[in-house]
């Protein structure tokens, strides 16, 4: 067995790891929810760590605690931000108080102990560390400022190549004209560069959405404390609490309208959650659409050639996958997983609190990472990179009877329809049926039959 030492809290002694610079409450949670295995993301800690920071920042300015005792605080902060190993030190399950009381003391704890070397004296993790704050008011800020640190310095970017690839490809591939496909039938032809700028156009819908969101999530509910009312915290608290944050972070944070709204419930994670399980399905259809056009290459599409990035198969020697867009499916796939998780866990608001906060702040933090991680991916090694394939789009345009549609003006719409019945029984390009079935000459039906002229509408 390894070493331990004896800590104390409110509930009596407790043996810890010798070594660990966490004390006795987290010591509890360590023992109470062995469930997952899974503790907080890093990410969540790393801005629960910068709560904490600001502050005490904050009791500094206030005249709350001594300025060496803020900056033992601050510097022990610092010391963990760089430290590689930071996360050993915050052991504590997903699925633990949904508070996450234990996640708040045990970063208390940690601080406190590191805050106590670097003073010489005693410094508390409930007196000093957590000072003028509750968990019901620390962790639903940590998850926003985490969501906002998230979504601004890494998805937003990401989806911005993302839809730069996407456009600079739809320039290259313009000259390519397709059959469209509606119900994956053929439908009226499209340009390659259509397709790709309706995928670009998805995203940057997606962009706007998220920066109203950002908006929403930069509002925290810190200086609430216990229940809103703000019992223990200094009534100047919150509006210093967010300048000391907006320095830290880079990113203008605001107290909220109302602190027990943002306590009692979760309404703007849910809200974000949706606009990240929308961007997951904008994701999916892209996604799709490359693993359609790139099928084959004999039996499929073939349309497109992806990169070729591993082999595809351990029996079948030469086969080659769209390995890119199926984990960019299944990112989509876990990201609208996470929001019905966050959906239920929204719901769990009980009077002034919402207990389901850790599950939410994991899930949440973990979407943002799984969409932030596959854009770049899908825009590198997918889109940047396809090869047209462009013997196989006029095989499929030439021989492709829904090009009548451009003769309903002329002929009527059974008539057309007649004709189109026609190529497909006989298998004939439509422009010879048409030739024989119309008093249109060949050269006026190549106009009209014309598939480029058809991308652009019209009569």
């Amino acid at each position: 067995m390894s070493e331990t030492r004896i800590e104390r809290d409110s509930m009596g002694e407790l043996a810890v790891p010798a070594n660990a610079l966490y004390g006795a409450q987290t010591q509890r949670a360590v023992e109470n929810f062995p469930v997952s295995g899974q503790t907080m993301p890093e990410s969540f800690i790393r801005a629960l760590l910068l709560v904490k920071a600001s502050a005490a920042r904050a009791n500094v300015k206030l005249g709350l605690i001594k300025p060496d005792m803020g900056e033992a605080i601050i510097s022990a902060v610092e010391s963990l931000i760089v430290d590689e190993a930071m996360m050993e030190h915050f052991p504590v399950d997903i699925f633990q108080t949904g508070s996450g009381t234990s996640s708040n003391m045990n970063a208390n704890e940690v601080l406190a102990t590191l805050a106590t070397k670097n003073l010489g004296s005693t410094v508390s993790a409930n007196d000093h560390v957590n000072f003028g704050q509750s968990s019901n008011d620390v962790i639903p800020t940590a998850i926003h400022v985490s969501a906002a640190i998230g979504v601004s310095g890494s998805l937003i970017p990401a989806l911005q190549h993302l839809v730069k690839v996407i456009r600079d490809k739809a320039a290259e591939v313009d000259k390519y004209v397709k059959t469209g496909r509606t119900h994956l039938m053929d439908a009226m032809p499209v340009r390659m560069s259509q397709s790709l700028e309706t995928w670009a156009s998805q995203l940057e819908a997606n962009l706007v959405q998220l920066g109203g969101q950002l908006q929403q999530i930069s509002q925290l509910p810190q200086g609430g404390t216990a229940v809103g009312t703000g019992i223990n915290a200094h009534p100047d608290f919150a509006d210093e609490f967010n300048r000391q944050l907006g320095e830290l972070t880079g990113i203008t944070f605001h107290k909220a309208p109302n602190l027990f709204t943002y306590i009692a419930s979760q309404d703007a994670a849910v809200s974000l959650s949706g606009q990240l399980k929308t961007v997951a399905v904008s994701l999916m259809k892209i996604a799709n659409d490359l693993r359609w056009m790139n099928s084959g290459p004999l039996a499929g599409l073939g349309e497109i050639e992806l990169p070729a990035l591993q082999p595809g198969s351990s029996i079948m020697p030469g086969k080659v996958n769209p390995v890119i867009p199926e984990a960019t499916a299944m990112v989509a796939a876990q990201v609208i997983g996470n929001d019905a998780a966050i959906t239920v866990g929204g719901q769990s608001g009980n009077f002034e609190l919402n207990v389901m906060l850790p599950m939410i702040a994991a899930n949440l933090t973990n979407s943002i990472e799984l969409l932030s991680n596959v854009a770049p991916l899908l825009a590198d090694k997918a889109i940047a990179g396809f090869i047209v394939r462009e013997d196989k789009l006029n095989e499929a345009l030439a021989r492709n009877p829904i090009l009548v549609t451009a003769l309903n003006p002329v002929i009527g719409y059974l008539k057309a329809a007649e004709i189109a019945k026609q190529a497909y029984k006989e298998g004939r390009p439509v422009i010879d049926v048409a030739a024989e079935n119309t008093d249109l000459t060949v050269e006026e039906l190549e106009k009209l039959l014309d598939p480029a002229k058809l991308t652009h509408g019209g009569m």
